[in-house]
């Protein structure tokens, strides 16, 4: 395992001890014996991780981690306590310590301890890049996310973006479909020009084609000057439609006619409009099965989905919520003027626990509460799940039987294992002969 540790103590025995334990183990270790050579060393070098002593020569490790901690962020720092001083310990954690070890006492904590540390550091040097892209544009670094699933939706999107291809997103509602889109046309050679998303479930129908095509006076009461309409607003840019699966037949037909011919006419009008603008669209509909009930047209579908992205669910996703969350956490209390608490693993893990039916925007809306209601750090009791009624963290499931819920908990760690029939089995405690007979009685395969 890769990893680099600053070791900080003047006992010659135990640095010698924890440097030769640590090697073993793969991790590059530096040494110093006081404060002083500590930050000698920080300045010089990077470190994922700070193991320090408590009684240095000239100084307190505790009082020290207070500034290592201020001026090297990503690094995390366990202090090593002398027997029966937990109360170091707690000093520690609030100066920013990710833990503290006890000396002789908690030798066989020391390798799990090291391991989580270096990974929560990793975990945050991985989100402050990101975290510094998407503050930046609105391109596919904004997207949020490292598991194989959301990764080849990247593929797909990146390679398509080029093009003046017609592109329709799938997927759960709150999956990121108009994250997606604005990535798409930001990567684009259209990205100087505009970029326009319409909700079509969100007006009237009549009301519907006046804001796609835009209208000329007097065309109905109230209309006393022309209107440019959302698709002209857009000319040689983007113009997403989100929820196409709403829009009524009869304006499906102008849609189709305008991404065949590039031409409308406005409401009212005689004349035809031409211009150039890309459609990108969503939906969280089965758009084929809809056009299959006559309930969406299927020439529509067929022209729209020329090429097709669908967009993974959250709990598909499961190494990317604690992503996610952090992201969410760091970004709110910005935006909120607060400083950014402190997350318990405690927190991590019951959110990786939870079903998300309304996906990442569910989690943004439950960090953004929990961001609320804490002060310095963010524990499970903050957690509020689900619809009203929904109380301390509870998850609001409806009853089923156990082979539901082992299909379930089954599908949910095929899915963070990212499919790894070796690791399911391992974490569901199960051999591998049980684990492919089940999933062949759940249809689990795919």
């Amino acid at each position: 395992m890769e990893g680099s540790i600053l070791l900080i103590d003047d006992e010659e025995q135990l640095l010698k001890l924890f440097t030769r334990t640590l090697k073993l183990e793969g991790y590059n270790i530096t040494q110093a014996k006081n404060i002083a050579e500590a930050f000698k060393a920080l300045e010089k070098d990077d470190f994922d991780l700070i193991l320090t002593d408590v009684k240095l020569p000239d100084g307190d490790g505790v009082e020290a981690t207070k500034t290592y901690k201020e001026k090297y962020p990503n690094t995390e720092i366990i202090v090593i306590t002398a027997y029966g001083t937990i109360k170091d310990g707690v000093k520690a954690i609030q100066n920013g310590a990710f833990n503290y070890l006890t000396k002789g006492d908690d030798n066989d904590r020391l390798l799990p301890l090291v391991a989580n540390g270096i990974e929560k550091a990793r975990l945050q040097q991985r989100l402050n890049r990101i975290t510094d892209k998407a503050q930046n544009n609105y391109g596919f670094s904004s997207v949020i996310g490292e598991s194989e699933s959301l990764q080849k939706a990247i593929t797909l999107a990146k390679r398509v973006a080029s093009t003046p291809t017609t592109v329709l997103l799938t997927g759960e509602t709150g999956t990121g479909k108009e994250v997606f889109a604005q990535a798409i046309h930001y990567e684009s050679d259209r990205a100087k020009e505009a970029f326009v998303a319409l909700n079509c479930s969100a007006f009237a129908p009549h009301l519907l084609e006046s804001e796609l095509f835009g209208y000329k006076a007097g065309a109905f009461t109230g209309a006393n000057k022309d209107k440019r309409g959302l698709l002209e607003e857009g000319h040689r840019g983007t113009v997403f439609l989100d929820e196409i699966g709403e829009m009524p037949l009869e304006l499906q037909a102008k849609i189709l006619r305008f991404l065949e011919t590039g031409e409308f006419i406005k409401v009212g009008d005689t004349k035809v409009t031409k211009i150039q603008t890309r459609i990108l669209a969503a939906t969280n509909r089965d758009l084929l099965k809809e056009a299959e009930e006559n309930k969406f047209r299927l020439d529509l579908y067929y022209r729209l989905a020329v090429f097709q992205i669908h967009l993974p669910p959250l709990v598909e996703r499961g190494r990317d919520i604690e992503l996610l969350a952090r992201f969410f956490v760091k970004h709110l209390s910005s935006k909120m003027g607060k400083k950014s608490p402190m997350i318990e693993q405690d927190f991590i893990e019951k959110l990786q626990t939870y079903s998300w039916k309304g996906n990442v925007r569910e989690l943004k809306n439950v960090i953004e509460r929990a961001v609320i209601m804490s002060d310095d750090i963010l524990s499970p009791d903050v957690l509020l799940f689900g619809q009203t009624g929904a109380t301390n963290g509870a998850i609001i499931t409806p009853l089923t039987s156990l082979a539901e819920v082992e299909k379930h908990h089954m599908k949910r760690v095929l899915a963070h294992t990212e499919n790894n029939k070796s690791e399911t089995a391992k974490i569901l405690g199960i051999g591998l002969t049980t684990l492919y007979r089940k999933m062949q009685e759940y249809e689990l395969e795919k």
